[in-house]
């Protein structure tokens, strides 16, 4: 393998991380029951305040400190519209959107492309040195490591612990945990909190560690991404970060063939990370895994079931009820 197709594998894998941070949030918020839709301005509010808290006090840990509570605070916002006021989670994460939208280019408008401190490469000794692995995976920035860590750190939370257990009963069927002992609000509470915490901490790596410093609009549409990607990802930390890592290598493809036509307009190739994302929801929202399960062979068909089968959790988006 050439060192320059190395090196673009590892790229890709950096600037996925963010996206993988930001989908590990939203699939547990998801998974307890509540749709954050804030998660676009979010980061884009994350990305500017992580960024000027790291520049003014020159303190990266309390920049994506300061990111991780505005995150926290969207979060929130959604949680207690909609436990509370018991009111749309989808209207009020919206609304969101388009404040930390606003609130971003309003309060970052002193701090375009300045420059910064930046989350710096650490190469772990021994296995940093074996060949293509090491380059791809064991010589990135800490922001690479610890969202390979929080994937898999997420699954087990989800699927082996018994906490995880309590929190998908949450978003599954809220009637019978709470019939269990389970309160249900605090569950949730808890979870949309740590979620939209990483969110904010996934906008503050893009803007301290992949695309380093602050301009207007700097993360915008990833954060629809992100929730495209856990729908894609069925609301698995495993499967989403294989989905963001699959939209990092679509926006590169689309770098290269940019560079390999440069005749055709630099928009047609731009969208094409957009429109995979629209044909894969489209695929795993319809009926046509049902029927590539049923043409595969008989042995083939469970695993392929369970790769490709895409179901929500049973209480998503639904009404919160206090008590």
């Amino acid at each position: 393998m050439s060192d320059e197709l190395i090196g673009i594998i590892a790229s890709i894998l950096l600037q996925a991380s963010p996206l993988i941070i930001a989908v590990c949030g939203e699939t547990l918020t998801e998974r307890v029951g509540v749709v954050n839709l804030s998660l676009d301005g979010s980061m884009l509010l994350s990305a500017m305040t992580g960024f000027i808290a790291a520049y003014k006090t020159g303190n990266l840990a309390f920049g994506f400190l300061m990111a991780a509570a505005v995150g926290a605070f969207f979060a929130l916002i959604v949680a207690l519209a909609s436990i509370r006021l018991r009111q749309s989670q989808v209207a009020v994460g919206f609304v969101l959107t388009l404040l930390g939208d606003d609130l971003s280019a309003f309060l970052g408008q002193n701090f375009t492309r300045l420059p910064g401190p930046t989350v710096q490469k650490l190469a772990i000794p021994g296995l940093a040195d074996i060949p293509i692995l090491g380059p791809i995976l064991f010589q990135q920035n800490l922001i690479v490591y610890f969202a390979i860590l929080l994937t898999f750190a997420t699954w087990w939370w989800l699927f082996k612990s018994r906490p995880g257990l309590r929190l998908r009963s949450v978003g599954e069927r809220p009637e019978a945990a709470f019939a269990r002992g389970v309160d249900v609000n605090r569950v949730r509470y808890l979870y949309t909190l740590i979620g939209g915490g990483l969110v904010g901490v996934a906008g503050a790596a893009y803007s301290l560690g992949v695309k380093i410093g602050w301009s207007e609009g700097h993360t915008r549409g990833l954060g629809w991404i992100a929730l495209a990607i856990v729908i894609f990802g069925g609301w698995s930390p495993i499967r989403g970060a294989l989905g963001a890592i699959l939209f990092g290598a679509t926006k590169a493809l689309a770098t290269v063939l940019q560079r390999t036509f440069p005749e055709v307009s630099v928009v047609a190739f731009n969208a094409l990370p957009w429109l995979l994302m629209i044909l894969v929801l489209l695929v795993v929202s319809s009926d046509i895994t049902d029927r590539l399960i049923a043409l595969s062979p008989r042995p083939m068909q469970r695993p392929l079931r369970r790769l490709l089968k895409v179901s929500p959790p049973k209480a998503l988006g639904t009404e919160l009820v206090e008590g």
